[in-house]
């Protein structure tokens, strides 16, 4: 994207501000970018990048696993679940395929509620509500830790029916709240709110399989003002403590119902643990 000023402005028929854009300051969800190949980050991002890179050269593969990881989950939840509702928490920069095309390419009549509270991700929503005549998408401005504003929203409450059944999904997001903020909680409270047959879709950043070189990503995202925390299995299990896991449970992400023709991946080279569960 090119750096034309430290304003932009969202799409006007909703009628949000304009956003300060912040490009001298990294900002997670465009390191993600630049890190899965995306051009939507400035130097700031890219610098904090490249440092993340040369702590643990596995970081832009760990990544791109993960995005596919989430891919492979809105396929098979629209699929095999018949969940035609998405809550989509961290949605990022949009990145085709997003949630909706995938969810809405098997079944039209699917809808997405998209959050996420990057300045950034707001000037783009217009591409995350590309929907389809049958299905509905919607963009919420907002964070994670603000769960009553969320499932207050009247835009959700417009897409989404939250009578039925609507899939939670929080990929590559919870190790950027810390513990003190009891990310556990959060997320408890979000599936509290959602009928049975829900789902939830959560990622874990681990150094089960490399503590010194995730260990170093930590310290590079911590230092340029990016919290970040990382955690061992135990603790992604406990994400998903009172819902029925579906096979194979909480795994490294590229052994999550891989598909036949994927690349092979070293488990040393993915740092997220990731797995779907169902609220009966």
């Amino acid at each position: 994207m090119p750096d034309t000023g430290s304003t932009a402005q969202p799409p006007k028929d909703d009628h949000w501000p304009a956003v300060d854009l912040r490009m001298d300051v990294p900002h997670s969800a465009r390191v993600y970018d630049y890190l899965i190949g995306g051009k939507t980050n400035f130097e700031a991002d890219r610098v904090a990048a490249h440092a993340s890179v040369q702590a643990w050269p596995a970081l832009p593969v760990s990544m791109r696993t993960t995005r596919t990881f989430m891919q492979r989950v809105v396929r098979h939840l629209t699929e095999q679940h018949g969940i035609r509702q998405f809550l989509d928490i961290g949605t990022g920069i949009p990145t085709s395929p997003n949630v909706h095309e995938i969810a809405q390419g098997i079944a039209p009549e699917s809808r997405v509620a998209y959050v996420d509270n990057d300045p950034i991700v707001l000037t783009h929503a217009r591409a995350l509500m590309s929907s389809n005549p049958q299905g509905r998408t919607c963009y919420i401005d907002a964070d994670l830790r603000d769960v009553d504003s969320i499932i207050g929203s009247p835009r959700l409450r417009e897409v989404l029916d939250l009578t039925q059944p609507v899939a939670l999904s929080l990929i590559a997001i919870v190790h950027f709240v810390l513990d003190e903020d009891d990310p556990q909680g959060i997320v408890r409270r979000f599936m509290d709110q959602l009928a049975p047959g829900s789902v939830l879709a959560l990622t874990v950043f681990t150094g089960d399989t490399d503590p010194v070189g995730v260990g170093g990503v930590g310290r590079e995202y911590n230092a340029r003002g990016i919290p970040l925390q990382i955690r061992d299995k135990k603790e992604a299990l406990a994400f998903f403590d009172g819902y029925d896991l579906l096979d194979p449970g909480v795994t490294l992400v590229h052994h999550w119902r891989p598909d036949q023709d994927a690349a092979p991946v070293r488990d040393q080279d993915i740092a997220m643990y990731g797995g779907v569960a169902v609220k009966r």
